[in-house]
Formats: structure tokens, sequence, C-alpha cells
């Protein structure tokens, strides 16, 4: 897991490529919320809207998702601990005022920027 990249995933950057050709501007990879250790891949701080990039695997997408050949219960459980966590920072964030944006790593990027263009433009 420790290969995994973290931040700066292909996904991650054709998706900000198209909202910086947007004429979107934004951060990298900081916490909306300083009291909460969790950081969203995006974040367009004056909207308050996050924007997270998630994985297919890591994140348990319904699309794409198929159970592990190995470590059958221990994958399982953590995905779906994953998903746990990504609800609960969702509902945290939106508590506190943020718009949350989830794009899945196999969203056309194009289509995926105009998503996250019209919140941000609808919240700012």
């Amino acid at each position: 897991m420790r290969r995994q990249r973290r931040r700066n995933t292909n996904p991650e950057v054709e998706l900000r490529r198209h909202l910086h050709a947007a004429g979107l501007r934004y951060r990298l990879n900081e916490r909306p919320v300083a009291s909460l250790r969790r950081r969203a891949d995006i974040v367009f701080p004056g909207p308050r809207v996050a924007v997270f990039v998630d994985g297919c695997f890591w994140h348990g997408c319904p699309k794409h998702s198929r159970p592990t050949r190995s470590h059958t219960d221990w994958w399982a459980a953590k995905i779906e601990a994953n998903r746990r966590r990504d609800a609960e920072t969702t509902r945290i964030l939106e508590e506190a005022g943020w718009a949350v944006v989830r794009v899945w790593e196999h969203e056309d990027p194009l289509l995926a920027s105009e998503r996250v263009a019209a919140v941000v433009r609808g919240a700012a």
C-alpha cells in the first residue's frame, strides 16, 4: 500500500487540468476544516467546496468494486471502513457549511470538472 500514490494521481491531475482551463483556482491537498484530520484533494476555500477524487478499489465503487482473491475478509473490512469514513467526512463537512463533491476515478474528467464547476459557481 505504500507504493500507492496519495496525491497527484492521473484522475486527479486530469480533473485539475480541466478545472484550471475553466478558469477556476483552487488549493491542493488541504484540510477544509482545520480540526478535521482529513484532507480534500481539491479545495475551493471561498465558496467552501471540497472535492475528493476516490479510487474505485480503495473506496468501494459500486460500478467496479469486486472481492479480492486473497485476504478477502481483511480487504472487505478495510474498504468498508474507508466507505464509512468517507460518509462521515462528507457529513462533517456539510454540517460545517461546506459543499462536498465526490468524483470516481473512472468518471470522465471533463464531465466531472463541469459538475464541480457548477457547484463552485453556484456556491460563490
